[in-house]
């Protein structure tokens, strides 16, 4: 084995080099963000890509990138595409809540844990998992601040923090037979940027709406028009953050373990409201928050209305670890985030 193939305690150091990473669901959002920077980083020599759908890495600058159609929930698949990686990225993940039920679940719980099980098959020395701040559920006991020692727990309604949470568990529980390759979890809160995809139906809540505004045309509204907005507030972080931050975690920068992420500041539904040119018409968050915990207990809602559970209760979290252990630093604020978002690059 070369030197630069050598493990340390299952892993590769942090200044090693001629690193293959595969990456599952490259050309979404968070694939955005982490593309251009594997491009361009000297310790990674060969990108590996998997989708469904066929798409050309050149015509995207990825030259370092080799496609390889296939599906999570297809474990050969995996297991080829993953031959010879280092380290597996794993983004695929359904977050809108549009497909049946069944099909979620098989790409984003089945699908995942084929993916790490690949991954160890592989013999990869690291496994990063885009996880989320959903994760730690939308609880009446969750502290105004939550960092990395708070537990990840299903909210009660919303299939996507559902699975996030139990995900969490599982791979903790995958990785306890995979002692060679070690897990790193991201949980960033909603992801922006001029690529974001699917962030139009997972604004929680009273934000929606405004979602929708933002990935439609004219994307600032074009008269200002009152509206009425609860002070709810939440983070946000750029995809170039996110696309940093899975650098640092492919490179093992830090330790294995979970991360938050996070933009600067926090914003509230009326700072989104004033940037899409609305004038903001503040209520108390109190009611907003209750109204949404009476709409999630609904019967019979379906998975794209379980979003409005996320406004019940702010989810704030801490990404001190995040800064002190990757060395990570968000370049946007949340604010700065949303505003990259709207601006007209015609």
């Amino acid at each position: 084995m070369s030197p630069s193939k050598q493990r340390t305690g299952g892993r590769r150091r942090s200044g090693d080099r001629d690193l293959t990473v595969a990456v599952t669901g490259p050309t979404g959002t968070f694939g955005a963000g982490l593309m251009p920077l594997l491009q361009d980083d000297d310790r990674i020599s060969r990108v590996i890509g998997m989708a469904r759908r066929p798409f050309d890495p050149a015509e995207r600058g990825w030259t370092k990138m080799e496609y390889r159609q296939g599906d999570v929930r297809d474990p050969d698949a995996l297991r080829e595409a993953f031959a010879g990686a280092d380290v597996i990225v794993h983004l695929a993940f359904l977050i809108s809540g549009n497909a049946p039920r069944e099909t979620i679940r098989a790409i984003n719980v089945d699908g995942t844990l084929n993916v790490f099980r690949a991954a160890a098959a592989a013999g990869a020395h690291r496994f990063v998992y885009a996880s989320s701040v959903a994760a730690y559920g939308f609880h009446a006991d969750n502290p105004e601040l939550i960092d990395e020692d708070w537990p990840v727990r299903p909210a009660a309604r919303l299939f996507y923090a559902q699975e996030k949470a139990e995900l969490e568990d599982l791979l903790h529980r995958e990785a306890e037979t995979a002692p060679e390759l070690a897990l790193y979890l991201l949980r960033p809160p909603v992801v922006l940027g001029p690529n974001a995809v699917g962030a139009k139906d997972v604004l929680p809540g009273p934000l929606a709406p405004l979602g929708r505004l933002l990935f439609g045309r004219p994307r600032r509204l074009p008269l200002p028009l009152p509206l009425l907005v609860p002070e709810h507030p939440l983070q946000l972080v750029h995809e170039e953050d996110v696309g940093r931050a899975l650098q640092l975690c492919v490179v093992g920068a830090g330790p294995p373990g979970a991360y938050n992420i996070a933009g600067e500041g926090v914003v509230t539904a009326a700072d989104v409201a004033r940037e899409f040119g609305a004038l903001p018409i503040r209520l108390p968050a109190g009611p907003g928050q209750a109204a949404a915990r009476a709409v999630s207990r609904l019967p019979f809602l379906p998975p794209v209305a379980e979003w409005v559970e996320a406004a019940s209760k702010p989810a704030i979290m801490d990404t001190t670890r995040a800064r002190d252990q990757l060395g990570w630093r968000p370049r946007y604020t949340g604010l700065e985030a949303l505003r990259d978002t709207l601006r007209d690059r015609s």
